[in-house]
Formats: structure tokens, sequence, C-alpha cells
């Protein structure tokens, strides 16, 4: 990443842009975040907005959700430009959000039937997508204000943020501490590291739910996107977007990104799992498994502008969303409707319905232990 960045500073001080102004971290390191008030909830709760900048990279995060309201980062003429879709006011994230760009919680993606058995006790959950459980249940952790603290070190900027989850809540066992830190680094990286204790042995699949459109929110289709995804097995799905238990190979299907190409290429092929999703809404099993050390799983380039994002993760599966319920009733940040295919989520994770899959890496968490994972988006252009 360091090159790449380097090579957008260059490009903006030839246009007249200055190195502070593309937001690189001084000597002294990054600059600690600003605090703002964002607005209330109708019981009166404040929701705050933090602003964030380092490495060329501009983030602005809610205390409500942890949502990520905007990323900015610039093209290859080092114009900025926000490449996550959001809303501006916290009346509308509340009212109408398909979880633009929010922390998920407990479980991210869906439970079959809202139902798993764990040490031989049934646990019925929140039921909130058709006879399904969906990210977490119907006040998952993106609707819940969260407690937020910035922080400055050494070149890093970012914001420590935890909620507790009391026992029962949405059906779930054990009280459950939640720590998210978001970084960024002076490279412009955006890291999230999520941990977690329990008091009782549950079930735990944290994500991040952004919706990716590097030629800049509300500026049209995804489609034309390029991507590579490193699996060469994914989950097909059932009608309610179930996992049937399959690991299926990607080979000759409109699932197979291991090569580069097109979002949309595929998109519209006459298979029955596109159908099930009206789209792509699946989980892609990667290659390297769960692993110690983030390891890069994904590379997604807009052509026009040239930016780029790659992510690299711990977890064993990837959740490629494009979009596909976005129905033009949702109007963003940039004054633009939102339509079907006009940004697309990568979602790092454990595999949807794993308590009800014992052949799916295990998504149990007991006392003693600390869950832990970390995804990180690098960016460049």
């Amino acid at each position: 990443m360091e090159t790449s960045r380097r090579t957008v500073i260059a490009a903006a001080a030839a246009a007249g842009i200055t190195a502070a102004t593309i937001g690189t971290a001084h000597a002294s390191g990054g600059r600690k975040p600003e605090k703002e008030l964002f607005g209330k909830l109708a019981d009166g709760t404040k929701v705050h907005r933090w602003s964030l900048e380092n490495g060329g990279t501009r983030l602005k995060v809610l205390s409500y959700g942890g949502i990520v309201q905007s990323l900015e980062i610039p093209d290859r003429h080092g114009r900025y430009k926000n490449v996550s879709l959001g809303f501006d006011t916290i009346d509308d994230y509340v009212a109408s959000s398909p979880y633009f760009g929010a922390l998920i919680g407990r479980y991210g993606n869906r439970i079959a039937k809202g139902q798993f058995t764990l040490d031989g006790r049934s646990h019925q959950l929140s039921v909130n997508d058709g006879v399904n459980s969906l990210h977490g249940g119907t006040k998952g952790f993106d609707k819940h204000v969260w407690d937020v603290e910035g922080f400055a070190s050494g070149s890093d900027v970012g914001l420590v943020l935890h909620y507790t989850s009391i026992d029962g809540e949405m059906g779930y066992p054990g009280t459950l501490r939640t720590k998210v830190t978001y970084t960024l680094t002076r490279h412009g990286d955006w890291r999230v590291d999520y941990e977690a204790t329990t008091d009782k042995a549950t079930v735990v699949n944290l994500t991040s739910h952004v919706y990716w459109n590097l030629a800049g929110e509300g500026s049209g289709s995804i489609y034309d996107h390029e991507l590579q995804i490193a699996a060469a097995r994914y989950t097909p799905v059932d009608s309610g977007l179930i996992p049937t238990g399959e690991l299926a190979k990607v080979a000759g299907t409109p699932f197979d990104f291991r090569r580069t190409k097109t979002v949309g290429r595929d998109i519209r092929v006459a298979h029955q799992q596109l159908l099930y999703g009206k789209g792509i809404d699946h989980n892609w099993a990667l290659d390297k498994g769960i692993t110690a050390k983030p390891q890069q799983v994904a590379t997604l380039r807009d052509p026009s502008s040239g930016r780029t994002l790659k992510i690299a993760t711990t977890e064993p599966g990837l959740q490629f969303y494009s979009g596909n319920f976005l129905d033009g009733t949702l109007v963003g940040t940039g004054g633009h409707i939102y339509r079907q295919g006009d940004a697309l989520c990568l979602e790092t994770q454990h595999f949807p319905d794993s308590p009800n899959h014992p052949s799916f890496p295990s998504t149990v968490l007991r006392p003693g232990q600390t869950y832990r994972t970390t995804t990180v988006h690098s960016f460049g252009a």
C-alpha cells in the first residue's frame, strides 16, 4: 500500500494539493479523531459522529451501530470521493437502513428459523428475515449506541468501540462483552479488530456491512467493477438463502472469481443460485481458511477512477452481496437514489448458519475464551 499511496500523493502534488490536505501522517503521528453531535434518538439518546483522517483516507463513524457513514479516498488524480453508501440523518438510519456501514452482531448473516442447539439446549432467536434470523435479529448490534473513544497512537489514529449484550438479548445466551477497534494506519489502511468474551457458552460472528462503490456513492452501478476472490468453493443456499451444507466448486459457475472479472459479467446468467439471491448474496469458503494473521482474500477495482480495495482477513468466509435489494426508495448522502446494483458488500465472516452445520468452522465461544478476528481494508489508485 505504501507505494500506491505515494503515487496518489505525487499526483495530488502535481494538481496543487498539499500532503497535509491529502491526510498523510505527520512525524509525530496522526491527529486524534474529532467528535461532534450527529443527532438524537427518539428517547433522547445522543448519537455522535467521529471524524478520522490518516494516510490519505478520511473516515466518519457514528456511535449508533458503529456505522461507517462515509469513507473518502482519492482516485488516480488525487480527487476524493465517498465510496460507501449511507445517510445524512440519524432518523434515516433508524427508519430504513439496510445495514449501511454497520457493525453486525451477535451473528452476522442468517441462522435458519432463528434456532440452534448448543450443549444440548435449544435456543430461539429473534426472527426478522421471513422465518430466519438475520444479522442478530430485530435489534442487533447495528441498532445500539456504542461507547466510543478516540485515540492517536504513534502513526495510527482510531476508535475503540464497546458494547455489552446482556444474557438473553435477541435470544442469545450469555452476556457478551464486545470491543471493536477501528484503526487508520499511516498508509491509509482501515483495520478492524474484533474482540468478545462471554460468561456462558454462546455463538458469535461479528462483521462489518459497508456498501462499496469505488466510483463514488450514488454514481450508479458497480457491475463494471473488477473483482477477484481467492476461493475455489462457496456455500450454495436454499430459497430462504440458508446454506444447504454443501461446499460447492465455483468452477464452471457464475461464482468463479478466482481470476479477476467484472461483477456484472455473469450476474444475469440463468443459474438457480442467482435466482434465489436475486443476484449474488452468497458466502465464499476462502482457500486459506482461518489464519492467525490477516491474509489477502479479495481485490476490488473501479476502472474509471483507478481506485482499488484489497481485503485481508483472519476469517474463513467472505459474503459477497451485490446490492440486490436496493429498490430505489432510499436517498443517500450525495442526494442520489440508490437502486439495485449501486453498491456491493464484502463481509468477512464465519459461514452463515454455522451453529446448525457441524461441518462448518465453529462459531462457539465459551467462558474463558476470547473471540478475536481482524480484517484490513487497503486502498490505492
